[in-house]
């Protein structure tokens, strides 16, 4: 997990950025956004970029648009469902806009293509996610914010919670997020951050997880966090 982060050049306190580099950006340098192309297998669906979608309907455009591979001639029902929802959402041509290509197809891991002239692929959702927290909206960028580490620790427990595959691993995961959550309204504070979407995804992901696995607080925290993404 530590190569994967600091290859997306995630905060570590102490880190210094350049002076060719946006401090409104975590450190990325201000550049166009590129098309994106994710490649994923319906039995593993992306439900961050729905929940995204929807929170940021009034700030940023996500424009998604599903293929199927060959590979893939059936995709399922949930996976079609996923497609419907997501086309229900609005796009407002006036918002800032990135285009993302998502490819149904036989595939191990979720990937994603960012660069239009040489294929370095991000694998997995939580890391997917993480480059979209850094070039969409600025209310969702959190690299500056003061609990930056806490929200990337937040997302490495849904990178291991995905894989893990016996209950007893499951609920020591979702123990592990009840104390961050601890009596905050999202695990970021009082405002949603992709924190919560990560860790909202993972959840939907995960069928084997019940309402009842969930704590009073992770359940309350859920009900907040589905008005958002309508998922």
């Amino acid at each position: 997990m530590a190569n994967i982060r600091a290859s997306l050049g995630l905060c570590e306190k102490g880190s210094q950025y350049n002076g060719l580099t946006s401090l409104r950006n975590g450190g990325l340098r201000e550049e166009p956004l590129h098309d994106i192309v994710i490649n994923g297998h319906p039995n593993f669906v992306p439900y961050a970029l729905l929940a995204l979608k929807n929170a940021w309907k009034d700030l940023f455009t996500i424009d998604v648009r599903t293929f199927k591979h060959s590979t893939m001639p059936d995709i399922g029902k949930d996976a079609s469902e996923f497609e419907k929802k997501l086309a229900q959402v609005k796009i407002d041509p006036s918002k800032p806009k990135v285009k993302v290509s998502l490819i149904w197809k036989n595939c191990e891991h979720t990937e994603m293509i960012s660069s239009p002239t040489m294929y370095v692929p991000i694998y997995g959702e939580v890391n997917i996610i993480r480059y979209l927290g850094r070039v969409g909206p600025e209310e969702y960028r959190y690299e500056d914010l003061p609990n930056c580490n806490e929200i990337d620790a937040v997302l490495d427990i849904c990178y291991q919670l995905l894989r893990c595959n016996t209950t007893k691993s499951r609920a020591s995961m979702l123990r592990a997020l009840n104390l961050r959550l601890g009596k905050q309204k999202y695990f970021g504070g009082d405002k949603i951050t992709i924190a919560d979407i990560g860790v909202h995804s993972s959840l939907k992901r995960l069928p084997a997880i019940t309402p009842k696995d969930l704590t009073p607080t992770l359940t309350e925290w859920q009900k907040c966090v589905q008005l958002v993404t309508q998922l």
